[in-house]
């Protein structure tokens, strides 16, 4: 990752920034909590929003997709364009706008003007986590930029194993739109903590939609496609999991916010996991997750009807599942870094391309009657592609090396 400032890692400023590491990096991690529970509480609200609205199952679902739409188009158009100002005015100005489109989906009156704040919410989501990763890794020393990526999606995690589960409880007592109320209050605090205790760092040098074809090299693109269809495969399979649960596994509505903490304590853990093993071994940690989550998919698919074995693999998929996403980040990032700052872009819009093809596979798979275990077999599918794609790389990486 050459495009990032490696002088301050043997300068006098090395011990203020050892002391300001956790402090800055928990503010990010926060920040990226309220975006992760925008992005994935809809999941287990998908029922409500759907009758509230008075759309179908499937339609409901293209909240899903839009938002990761607006997360591709953040993560490189407008990360792209915020690189030209200090990151941490652009992580603060991302925030306002963050917050806008979560009042929208609260007060929005019909689905359109909810479908907008989506939009609005993704994009920024997307542009965040771009930027926030250049301020992430500027906080450690080159040895453990896989666990500051990995703090800071720690965010994402906790909102899974917290955020998700209580938000959906929320959802079913007082209405769906209470939650997204919540979200933007929690943004307005997570954007004053940046502004209080995230150090200026220096900016990525500059980019332009010219640097793009940094990611067209081989490695680069090879990595960006295991990126999107092993993040696509898991959360095309988890946008309609309260579907399969209620529908097939046969839990009550009232048992999905604690099913979801089991995903979601697997995210974390995954994590956790991913992020301090990348920085050992890249490689194998990639191709243990994957195989994991493609296994447990299967079983899954197969084995929906019995309510323990879904809840075991619902934890299982999670953790395998993230425990790659750092490695996603490390691993695109070193193939493109001459791309500038959208280098650390470009894996958030490869897995959110993935999100929104799988969510928008799966809405058309249940809308054709395909029977609501349909989207997992769809998420196999993708991660067995995913598998394709990071064994070539690998290959090519070595022939390469050769």
């Amino acid at each position: 990752m050459t495009h990032l400032r490696t002088t301050s890692e043997a300068t006098h400023d090395a011990p203020t920034r050892t002391r300001r590491k956790p402090v800055g990096l928990y503010a990010l991690a926060l920040a990226s909590f309220a975006l992760g529970l925008a992005e994935f509480v809809v999941a287990g609200l998908l029922p409500d929003v759907a009758d509230d609205l008075s759309v179908s199952d499937g339609s409901a679902g293209t909240l899903v997709t839009t938002y990761a739409v607006g997360i591709i188009v953040g993560a490189l158009a407008l990360t792209t364009a915020l690189s030209r100002i200090p990151p941490k005015s652009a992580l603060t100005r991302l925030g306002v706008v963050f917050i806008i489109g979560n009042l929208l989906c609260a007060l929005g009156p019909n689905f359109g003007t909810v479908m907008a704040g989506r939009i609005i919410a993704g994009t920024t989501n997307g542009a965040f986590l771009g930027m926030g990763i250049v301020v992430a890794v500027q906080l450690v020393d080159a040895r453990h930029r896989g666990r500051a990526i990995a703090t800071m999606l720690g965010g994402l995690t906790s909102a899974n194993v917290f955020g998700v589960p209580l938000g959906t409880v929320l959802g079913q007592q007082f209405g769906w739109r209470v939650v997204f109320g919540v979200i933007a209050a929690m943004a307005v605090v997570a954007t004053l903590a940046i502004l209080a205790v995230v150090p200026h760092v220096a900016s990525a040098p500059t980019s332009s939609l010219v640097d793009l074809r940094h990611l067209l090299n081989r490695q680069a693109l090879l990595a960006m496609g295991t990126a999107m269809f092993g993040f696509g495969g898991m959360f095309g399979a988890f946008t309609y999991i309260a579907l399969t649960l209620t529908k097939v596994s046969g839990y009550p509505t009232s048992a999905v916010p604690w099913l979801l903490v089991l995903f979601g304590i697997g995210l974390m853990v995954g994590n956790t996991l991913g992020g301090r093993l990348v920085d050992r071994a890249l490689d194998a940690t990639l191709a243990v997750s994957l195989l994991g989550l493609l296994a447990v998919q299967i079983v899954l698919a197969l084995l929906a009807g019995h309510p323990v074995v879904v809840a075991i693999s619902l934890g299982l998929m999670g953790m395998f599942g993230f425990a790659a996403a750092p490695g996603y980040q490390h691993k695109v990032m070193r193939a493109a870094g001459a791309a500038g700052a959208i280098a650390s872009g470009a894996p958030i819009a490869a897995v959110n391309l993935g999100n929104a093809l799988g969510s928008w596979i799966g809405g058309l798979m249940i809308s054709a009657e395909l029977g609501y275990t349909s989207p997992i077999w769809m998420g196999a599918a993708a991660t067995a592609a995913a598998l394709v794609l990071f064994t070539v790389a690998v290959g090519s990486a070595r022939k390469a090396a050769l």
